[in-house]
């Protein structure tokens, strides 16, 4: 999928090309209802991510990072460092240095025999699915990298690991929501995906609505016109049936993307009586979809996955952005901070930004603010995947795989994942959250000052949707996979 190489800002250009993350051919499979098991199947977490242990973190700084060479264990960030998109990079680079600098500061990891520490190297496949597969060959036959973390587009994510199959290195997909990535044609057993699914955000947001809030009754999609846009609305047509049968889906429009006037398709919500809008767009579309919609006093919530970034938030304000529902792979049910471990690394990440980091982006963007959303993943995931390598004692690829396939993790905030041995897609609880003026987010955010922003509404009332509820789907074809339930048992 080619993008629009029209100028947007340094933010709508690194969530627009974040967003290929989303896009994957339709899976048709994907149509299976999942086995409802209960969530205790994840059992006691393996291992956790302990702040205690944290190294001083006091001279992170991801502009003039700490870098170590020699015998290290090497990670290389595949992603856009260059071009229109180079800001996604950036922010990559930012949050696996955050990990490296923690666990560097700790000493490193024991790896065959030794305590070696992390090397993360920037590895620039510039959006080119050519340049990335040289740009990851030279990772790994020159720079020797132990693994490969990435990136912005699927279709670069399957150059990524098609390359990491050939030559037997471990490809951590951190980002993308691709759907068909981990599938029979695609799979690969040196490959595994942390990031949460297209069509578990369709679901995830039907359950909300059917077994949650049991109100709104009438929905209207409107959704980019690209394989993403299709798989969440898919995803979400299929979980209204099986979670709220008594809903009703009374329009459906798909655009083109990028487009600047929202108009037309406003018009025809607000005239079908719907009482919610769903949406997968991502920005800028879906920032323009929303200030559209409030300019033409259509007050109607907005379901979605996309609409949470603060910076763009700012342009529609408190009122603007009320009412918005947003799911998210990262929150857990209110308070968002009750682990003390929790408080401490929010504490350092706001300490850091108000004395420490100085420069671009990371002095400008409000998303910086808080350790949350993505960021918290990014970094949760990349501590479970080195917690993996530090019980397995060594850099072998095969032991590594052996160890993580069903292994759990329970990150800082509470949350444990599982990682699904057949087809190596994490298995995890999501959240809805309902956005509040800020003189409501203090149920969510219970540290001082009490609210996340004080310009926007945000994360206010926030429920856990199980992750039974929403399990990856797993394409029965797959080898690996056949006779197995969704929970891959």
């Amino acid at each position: 999928m080619k993008f629009s190489t029209k100028r947007f800002s340094m933010f709508f250009v690194f969530i627009a090309v974040l967003a290929l993350v989303a896009y994957s051919p339709s899976v048709a499979n994907a149509a299976k209802t999942a086995k409802v098991e209960k969530s205790d199947k994840m059992g006691q977490a393996n291992a956790f991510f302990d702040a205690n242990k944290m190294g001083d973190m006091s001279d992170f700084d991801p502009s003039n990072p700490i870098v170590p060479t020699g015998d290290t264990y090497k990670i290389a960030v595949v992603a856009s460092f260059s071009g229109p998109a180079s800001i996604v990079g950036t922010l990559f680079w930012f949050n696996v240095q955050w990990v490296a600098h923690d666990i560097n500061k700790r000493g490193g990891i024991f790896v065959d025999g030794k305590k070696k520490l992390i090397e993360v190297i920037k590895a620039d496949h510039m959006g080119k699915p050519d340049q990335c597969k040289k740009v990851v060959e030279r990772m790994i036959l020159q720079e020797k990298v132990n693994v490969l973390w990435g990136t912005d587009g699927s279709h670069l994510m399957k150059v990524i690991n098609t390359t990491a199959n050939q030559y037997k290195v471990i490809a951590i997909n951190g980002a993308t929501l691709a759907d068909d990535l981990q599938d029979a044609a695609n799979f690969s057993p040196y490959a595994f995906q942390t990031a949460f699914s297209n069509s578990q955000v369709g679901r995830g947001l039907a359950y909300y609505y059917g077994q949650i809030r049991k109100k709104e009754k009438k929905f209207y999609i409107l959704c980019q016109d690209f394989g993403a846009g299709h798989d969440i609305a898919e995803g979400f047509k299929r979980g209204l049936k099986e979670y709220y049968p008594a809903a009703q889906i009374i329009g459906e429009d798909y655009h083109k993307l990028f487009i600047t006037d929202f108009a037309p398709y406003l018009e025809k919500i607000k005239a079908s009586g719907a009482e919610v809008i769903f949406t997968g767009d991502f920005p800028p579309d879906s920032m323009n979809l929303l200030k559209q919609a409030r300019q033409m006093n259509i007050m109607l919530p907005i379901a979605n996955n996309y609409m949470d970034n603060p910076d763009a938030l700012h342009a529609t304000g408190v009122e603007g952005t009320k009412g918005l529902v947003n799911i998210n792979s990262w929150s857990v049910d209110n308070p968002h901070f009750k682990l003390p471990g929790h408080v401490k690394i929010e504490k350092i990440w706001t300490d850091l930004l108000k004395n420490k980091w100085k420069t671009p982006p990371y002095s400008q963007m409000k998303s910086f603010e808080h350790f949350a959303g993505y960021y918290g993943v990014w970094t949760q995931t990349l501590y479970w995947f080195l917690s993996v390598v530090e019980r397995a004692k060594t850099a072998d690829a095969e032991k590594i795989i052996a160890l993580w396939e069903n292994d759990t993790y329970k990150f800082v905030n509470g949350k444990v994942v599982k990682m699904r041995a057949c087809d190596h897609k994490i298995i995890q609880d999501l959240a809805v959250s309902e956005f509040v003026p800020w003189e409501q987010q203090k149920d969510s955010y219970n540290l001082a000052p009490y609210y996340w922003f004080k310009g926007i509404s945000f994360y206010g009332p926030t429920y856990v949707i199980p992750a039974e509820k929403v399990l990856p789907w797993m394409d029965q074809k797959l080898d690996r996979c056949k006779g197995k339930s969704d929970w891959g048992k």
